[in-house]
């Protein structure tokens, strides 16, 4: 029987010999046993249960081939909630994360005289944003649409597992915003923002969804066609947020000012001092 440390060092080395990390290795272990860090560390000199070794090495396998973590779980933390993910849909970020804090701070300041807030999140995959901001703020009346039938299948089994009430709708963008004549305070989006040609990690390209990736030849196609139609489905005092690339500030302002120049906005950096995040502002 080998130890908890012996098999672990065993994968990070299978890793490291494909130069894909060591670290996805710890935290496979860690959600298999359903331990915390500390309690793994004090085991790890414990003999590993035979069944569990198997189903840890065979995960490693995938992982070596390039497979996510969270699709050999079958699931990602988001928020403090746990999501269902699979190929249909792009897996929950924790850049993403900041996105549900600043929305959330942002109808804390901007709305808070109102009883209710209706939002919707455009593109919504596995309805992580919406499902975490429905969580945190049950006074918001949100909903979900994506393009994709089988992401919104994987979305309102996340609903439903997180105990939520979030309608996920199946359609093109706005359109189903639109064909519904609702009107939102806030409009959320974290379209696929990469540009075609762009160069990919090979898990991402191998194994997600390029739907929810690739925003066209420059990556802005989506936010163009938001910006077109967004005010047929916004408030007059409303607001849109987006998650973008680091690197995308210039052309995004040069669209923003094109399409809205009345509107207040501003670019907001993440953790790392990247701006990651576009708010835009109707008399806010």
């Amino acid at each position: 029987m080998a130890t908890y440390k012996e098999v672990l060092k065993q994968a990070q080395k299978q890793m490291l010999e494909k130069d894909l990390g060591d670290q996805a290795p710890f935290l496979y272990l860690l959600e298999l046993t359903n331990m915390e860090a500390h309690n793994l560390y004090m085991e790890m000199d414990q003999e590993i249960e035979e069944p569990l070794r198997h189903t840890y090495e065979e995960g490693i396998k995938r992982m070596c081939k390039g497979e996510p973590l969270s699709h050999i779980l079958g699931y990602e933390w988001f928020y403090g909630y746990r999501f269902n993910v699979n190929p249909h849909v792009l897996i929950p970020r924790p850049e993403t994360e900041e996105l549900v804090a600043y929305i959330l701070a942002a109808c804390d300041e901007l709305f808070s005289k109102q009883e209710t807030i209706t939002a919707a999140d455009i593109g919504t995959g596995s309805g992580a944003i919406a499902i975490a901001l429905k969580k945190e703020a049950s006074y918001l009346q949100i909903l979900g649409t994506d393009i994709s039938a089988d992401a919104i299948q994987v979305a309102n089994q996340n609903a439903v597992n997180n105990e939520v009430m979030v309608p996920f709708i199946v359609g093109d963008m706005l359109e189903p915003i639109i064909d519904r004549n609702l009107q939102l305070d806030i409009l959320i989006s974290n379209p696929p923002y990469i540009p075609q040609e762009e160069k990919m990690e090979k898990s991402v390209v191998d194994f997600e969804p390029h739907v929810a990736l690739f925003g066209g030849e420059d990556g802005l196609k989506f936010y163009r066609i938001i910006f077109e139609k967004c005010r047929q489905v916004l408030k007059d005092r409303s607001m849109m947020a987006f998650e973008m690339g680091w690197n995308q500030r210039k052309p995004l302002e040069a669209l923003v000012q094109s399409y809205f120049p009345d509107a207040r906005y501003e670019f907001i950096k993440d953790m790392s001092g990247k701006e990651r995040m576009l708010f835009i502002y109707f008399h806010c």
